[in-house]
């Protein structure tokens, strides 16, 4: 997780127009629980099952991760930054995403989080050894806070390049010849999730791991019945974290969206998108620049049809940041960069997709006809 102190001497709020057009009203949702479990430190890896580790490992390592280790039946991936790996793949009969794991603070919040919640801490087979306790999300999630022995050593980097800009002469007498090569991989960001019971989810996000709300969307004329989707940090108090770790939309459907990782600069990415692309791998949306979050982005497939992000320039928040709130649209995912795709906002028409949502408008969820109208029209305007 990306760090930096803040200057407390001139506080900032979203009514500022720092991260959002408009903060909360009179009554509605603080964004922070007031006395949560614990609080985690960060996002440490994702958990996946698939059942060909060897496609997964060609893509792992053209997307620009790093192999922390390899066993017959599971492939651990890493960045370059020092810490804990990003990503556990272990070998599955089908293709799925099991669930996050959080880096707990300090050993004694497993111990507190397992009092709590009933659950044992127990040791795990991670690279370089660890302890965690294993919880279950509302919306049927599998969650792991983790706690790791060892830390990963941090590899070699990808260096950003040296830029002219306007009158700042930097470089010389020389080249920009970015190579054509796999966008280096720094650390894990962020994952996205999509719930049939956003508030429920929300709520023990908050309340169980210590999170906070970055931006809350809602939908066009539905704001009183609440938000719709939320970016939602860790709290280190005064030290400046990423936006977001967690994303939460309500939908009809309950799964992965997509996760995201960190790459130098823009040129990485941009190049790194050249390398994917002459591998025959599909970009699902890019290159462009966010509005929640302020990332530069680019968004791939893998073989699975898991979708993964390269960003750079995410913005950074302290706690003191009250949470914004805006509008959800799909114009409002992207300040530029092409028209954002069907494939990227999951709109693409299916017999599984009317299946999904026929499903979720029969079950004790939150979404009914008024809300999945109101989604539909967010993700056309």
């Amino acid at each position: 997780m990306s760090r930096t102190p803040v200057n407390r001497a001139a506080p900032q709020t979203p009514h500022q127009d720092l991260h959002s057009e408009q903060g909360a009203l009179r009554g509605e949702h603080p964004g922070r629980a007031r006395n949560p479990v614990i609080k985690v430190a960060d996002l440490a890896w994702l958990e996946f099952e698939k059942p060909d580790l060897d496609r997964a490992e060609v893509f792992a390592r053209d997307f620009g991760f790093a192999i922390a280790a390899r066993t017959e039946r599971e492939l651990w991936l890493r960045g370059t930054f020092a810490g804990s790996p990003c990503m556990v793949i272990r070998r599955g009969r089908a293709s799925r995403f099991i669930g996050p794991a959080f880096r707990a603070a300090e050993r004694g919040d497993l111990d507190r989080l397992a009092r709590a919640t009933g659950n044992a801490v127990r040791d795990i087979d991670v690279p370089g050894g660890g302890q965690s306790v294993a919880l279950l999300d509302p919306s049927g999630f599998p969650v792991r806070v983790v706690y790791c022995a060892e830390q990963l050593p941090a590899l070699s980097e990808q260096q950003p390049l040296v830029l002219n800009v306007g009158t700042e002469h930097r470089r010389t007498n020389a080249t920009q010849r970015p190579p054509r090569e796999p966008s280096r991989v720094q650390r894990l960001g962020h994952v996205v999730l999509e719930t049939r019971v956003f508030m429920r989810a929300l709520d023990w996000y908050l309340e169980t791991l210590g999170l906070i709300v970055s931006d809350f969307l809602f939908l066009d004329g539905q704001r009183g019945r609440g938000p719709t989707m939320a970016f939602i940090r860790c709290d280190q108090g005064s030290t400046a974290v990423d936006h977001h770790t967690l994303a939460m939309h309500l939908g009809p459907g309950t799964g992965y969206v997509h996760s995201a990782y960190q790459v130098t600069d823009l040129d990485a990415i941009a190049a790194g998108g050249e390398y994917l692309a002459e591998r025959g791998y599909e970009r699902s949306w890019g290159i462009g620049r966010h509005i929640q979050g302020s990332q530069l982005f680019d968004y791939w497939r893998d073989p699975d049809r898991f979708m993964l992000e390269h960003f750079a320039d995410g913005d950074l928040f302290s706690c003191d940041l009250e949470p914004g709130w805006a509008p959800m649209s799909a114009s409002g995912l992207a300040q530029w960069g092409p028209p954002v795709t069907r494939d990227f906002l999951g709109t693409n028409p299916s017999p599984a997709k009317l299946r999904e949502v026929m499903t979720a408008l029969r079950g004790d969820n939150e979404l009914d006809p008024a809300r999945l109208l109101g989604l539909m029209k967010a993700m056309s305007s």
